[in-house]
């Protein structure tokens, strides 16, 4: 690079550069296609390998954001500088790295891109025509910059897929947490679900913690194995421990949390009570390894309450207004869309008109499952945000989603998809968006909510 680089677009090109050079190329496994060894070069060339912070690193197939932000919102709340890395983001790459919830300012982005460039492109010259520098690396370097910067002392991290060839997964976390997995990423994971498991599995390190919500038992199986190769403590919470849902209120989710209580949680979806729990036993995890307020006390109870009646977390079973209700999910396969459908069906007012927007590599035909049979009317649509989604063709779409509901049409210009479901639903019914994170992007910005800070 030879020029500065003055605005968000020409750094996220900038970013992107080494990986677009492969574009086009069928990309294999994870063991094969990727190295996080450029992003280690790296965090050496800029002395970011090494850090008394402490990390939590988190990965799963579904949950795995709400973990990250619910965990790091509940350290907040007991007095720690808390970084995070979530991945995808809504409107701007900067949401992608937080601290207490910030979203890095631009200036500060583009002066650590411009700061580091020089190792970046050094690294970039040595690698050959099948390699490539992962942006998920050099976001990790930016963030890990912005963390030192402000003295963050816990950062909550999300992986993008998988987990042991993940760019991420290459700090020192002393902590890994596990959300549900399931069949995902067969192109790219492998084609079973043990397979996947074993991939996200090589997050925990050596003499560490992790823990995980229940799994199946060819989850559980690899997982166990994986912690004990790596003489770390693993534990699984049971379901009797897991949070139990109480009833919902305009402000989120009310559950009974064990030593907690009844507390709130300021999400809607009962899915987020698995998230929820995880997050607290691993706000523990961390606290105790950290100067702070006593892990026995009331105050620290009243903290976790709070920190959980605090969380904002855009695109999950979010409202976005009333007459008619327009709720807001980031639903990309069955498992997602029917926890969606569990949680909003007590709120489902007819007429409901459901847009989606279901990537081809997602599970589209899952989605089109769950909510044909609650739905008077699917629009299918999709985003030109991300150009690098691809949906499934009218055709293909229409007649996936026709079998679960016949009252299916197509259209790719999504505010016009939007502008149709509002006028089907009226003033009383009901119209949920559901799809890939650049869709509710879209739906974001359309209805004119910003979370620079969260």
């Amino acid at each position: 690079m030879t020029t500065l680089l003055t605005n968000e677009a020409e750094a996220v090109t900038y970013i992107f550069r080494s990986l677009r050079k492969l574009r086009g190329q069928e990309h294999g496994y994870d063991e094969f296609f990727r190295d996080p060894g450029p992003t280690r070069r790296l965090l050496n060339l800029l002395d970011l390998s090494t850090s008394s912070r402490e990390y939590a690193v988190v990965t799963g197939s579904k949950g795995k954001g709400s973990t990250t932000i619910i965990t790091a919102k509940l350290l907040q709340h007991l007095d720690h500088t808390v970084g995070t890395i979530t991945s995808p983001h809504l409107a701007s790459w900067r949401e992608r790295i937080r601290v207490n919830g910030r979203a890095i300012p631009e200036p500060d982005f583009l002066r650590i891109v411009n700061d580091i460039a020089p190792a970046i492109d050094q690294i970039e010259d040595s690698l050959n025509e099948t390699q490539y520098f992962s942006p998920q690396g050099i976001f990790l370097a930016i963030a890990l910059r912005w963390f030192a910067e402000n003295e963050v002392d816990a950062a909550v991290l999300e992986v993008g897929r998988g987990g042991r060839y993940d760019d991420i997964a290459v700090v020192s976390n002393k902590l890994a947490l596990f959300t549900p997995i399931s069949l995902e990423h067969v192109q790219h994971l492998g084609p079973t679900l043990a397979r996947i498991a074993w991939h996200k599995a090589g997050i925990i390190k050596p003499h560490s913690h992790a823990y995980s919500v229940p799994q199946s038992p060819e989850v559980m199986e690899v997982l166990a194995r994986e912690a004990e190769m790596q003489d770390a403590q693993f534990d699984w919470i049971a379901p009797l421990d897991m949070g139990q849902y109480l009833g919902e209120n305009e402000h989120g989710i009310r559950m009974n949390l064990g030593r907690y209580g009844e507390v709130l949680l300021s999400l809607r979806g009962r899915y987020q009570i698995a998230n929820a729990t995880l997050s607290v036993i691993a706000a523990g995890n961390i606290h105790a390894r950290l100067p702070g307020i006593a892990h026995s006390s009331p105050e620290y109870i009243e903290r976790i309450r709070a920190g959980l009646a605090d969380v904002i977390w855009p695109g999950r079973c979010q409202k976005l207004q009333s007459n008619p209700a327009v709720y807001l999910d980031g639903a990309i396969n069955a498992d997602s869309a029917v926890s969606l459908v569990e949680s909003l069906k007590p709120d489902l007012q007819s007429p409901v008109i459901t847009v989606i927007a279901v990537p081809e590599d997602k599970d589209y035909q899952g989605v089109y499952t769950a909510l044909g049979p609650v739905s008077d009317a699917m629009i299918l649509t999709q985003t030109e945000r991300n150009p690098i989604l691809r949906f499934p063709s009218p055709d293909t779409a229409i007649n996936a989603a026709t079998m679960h509901n016949p009252n299916v049409t197509y259209n790719a210009d999504f505010n016009q998809a939007v502008d149709d479901a509002l006028n089907q639903a009226g003033q009383n019914g009901t119209v949920l968006i559901v799809g890939t994170q650049s869709i509710l992007a879209d739906a974001i910005l359309r209805w004119g909510y910003t979370y620079e800070v969260i």
